[in-house]
């Protein structure tokens, strides 16, 4: 593959991502409980916005850079802004964190995390943006197949009831990324029917998404969220306009927990035209 997610680190999809999995992350931390975290592309962890790579599309100046810019953030938004802040205070002021820094700094002693990451450049990256933590594995494998190797999670023998599994493809493939995706969550559904399962993916023509709601309404799971934030209308097929969340099994009233912020996602990163939309494809019991 040739994605590299430091392009792409801190625009808006990124930060939708963060903000669904810190509140996921909320929820699942608030029984003593131990539980589980799988990150199926977990990239290197740790980026810098500064450097070339990012600087090249210059795409988080839309995103978190607008929102630590704004004089009175939204309460919804801190806990984003208040790791953010926290990584750079450890890592310098250019950083952000990836998915992995933020399950490894909002889970707990308890609980478990795995990260797989099929590049070795970027596994060894991630290796030394979260070192000596014996809450984590890396992994250096195919995402997809961790799924059915690592579900349902065990820690020394015993199995862990609650947690969550993270897909966030580089959608190379474009619309048959969504087939493999949805294959997965199959998978993982079948394998650990009680986890919460969350898949992030680009918005350019939404219309174009019609066939994967539908497949995604059909699997079998209790419930099925989606959570989308368009920055601009999506009637361009050349760009990503927005991004979306399929969440599976979702914690109870995550979605009223959302609403605040995805409404000051959309005041504080949208253009002309933005929209942003919380729906139950499939309500829960």
């Amino acid at each position: 593959m040739n994605y590299r997610h430091a392009f792409h680190a801190g625009n808006h999809g990124d930060v939708l991502k963060h903000v669904v999995l810190l509140a996921l992350s909320q929820a699942l931390t608030v029984k003593p409980a131990p539980c589980f975290a799988l990150d199926t592309h977990a990239g290197r962890g740790l980026y810098r916005l500064d450097d070339d790579t990012a600087r090249k599309t210059g795409e988080a100046q839309g995103g978190i850079a607008r929102l630590l810019a704004l004089a009175a953030p939204p309460h919804a938004l801190q806990p984003l802004l208040a790791a953010v802040r926290a990584c750079r205070q450890q890592h310098g002021e250019s950083a952000y964190p990836g998915s992995p820094w933020l399950l490894a700094h909002a889970l707990r002693t308890q609980d478990r995390i795995a990260l797989c990451e099929l590049q070795h450049e970027e596994a060894q990256a991630l290796r030394v943006a979260l070192p000596h933590d014996p809450r984590i594995a890396i992994h250096v494998r195919d995402g997809y197949a961790a799924v059915k190797a690592l579900l349902p999670p065990h820690d020394r023998g015993q199995a862990l009831a609650r947690g969550l599994v993270l897909i966030d493809p580089p959608y190379e493939a474009q619309l048959a990324e969504f087939e493999q995706a949805l294959a997965a969550l199959h998978e993982g559904l079948t394998r650990w029917p009680q986890g919460a399962f969350a898949l992030w993916y680009p918005i350019k023509l939404g219309r174009a998404l019609q066939p994967f709601r539908r497949a995604a309404a059909q699997l079998p799971a209790r419930a099925v969220l989606q959570v989308e934030l368009r920055v601009r209308p999506d009637d361009s097929p050349l760009r990503m306009n927005g991004s979306g969340m399929l969440l599976l099994n979702p914690p109870w009233q995550l979605d009223r927990a959302l609403a605040p912020a995805l409404e000051a996602l959309q005041a504080g990163l949208g253009e002309a035209g933005a929209s942003a939309s919380i729906d139950w494809l499939r309500s829960p019991a």
